[in-house]
């Protein structure tokens, strides 16, 4: 069903590419900070279906076609881009739904909004169409059956993504223990809306 020796450089190369510091990965930190990690797993869910699109796509030529078309994916980019960017000067003046309250408050915002939020990052980056398209197709055996190697090989993305996202926000859930401290909600509002602005700018220049 699979390739044995291609798995075993398939599991290293993505855990590497995985854990690697990037948009999805900061972003999980950022909310991890401002929402904890429980509330962060609705990012989470969109950013791996986002993912699974992009590796399928990447694997059945369609990013090929994309890529052919930056006018689209430019489009995206910007669009998100500046939508992050609006969230973390909100976030950076201890205002909108994802910023730290004062202690006692809950902070409200959708399950909705953070799925989206997690599908468009993961979608919207040309660098991980670029990525998959390189990457993924060399270790698809073509003397094997297709599906079921794109299944294992897709499970085996999303647990490496899943497990990455889960240890960066995490991170931010420390973080926040650290500065919860009401006097200190100012400053980690600051820190995670300032992560928010990078993911902002990140995704609209690359």
């Amino acid at each position: 069903m699979i390739n044995m020796t291609l798995l075993s450089v398939f599991i290293p190369t993505f855990l590497f590419v995985s854990i690697t510091p990037g948009l999805c990965m900061t972003l999980s930190m950022t909310l991890g900070i401002s929402l904890g990690v429980r509330r962060t797993l609705w990012m989470m869910w969109g950013e791996m279906l986002g993912v699974a699109l992009v590796a399928t796509s990447a694997v059945l030529g369609v990013a090929a076609i994309l890529l052919g078309m930056p006018q689209l994916l430019v489009a995206f980019k910007w669009l998100g881009g500046a939508y992050l960017c609006y969230v973390g000067l909100q976030m950076w003046q201890s205002k909108g739904k994802l910023a730290i309250p004062a202690a006692g408050t809950v902070i409200e915002v959708s399950r909705r909004q953070l799925f989206w939020q997690g599908f468009l990052t993961a979608v919207s980056n040309p660098k991980g169409w670029a990525f998959h398209m390189a990457l993924l197709p060399p270790f698809i055996d073509a003397k094997l059956p297709f599906w079921p190697q794109l299944a294992v090989l897709m499970c085996i993305i999303l647990l490496l993504e899943f497990g990455c996202l889960l240890l960066y926000a995490s991170g931010g859930k420390a973080l926040r223990l650290i500065f919860a401290q009401e006097h200190n909600v100012r400053l980690l509002n600051r820190i995670a809306g300032s992560l928010m602005l990078l993911v902002g700018v990140w995704l609209a220049l690359s």
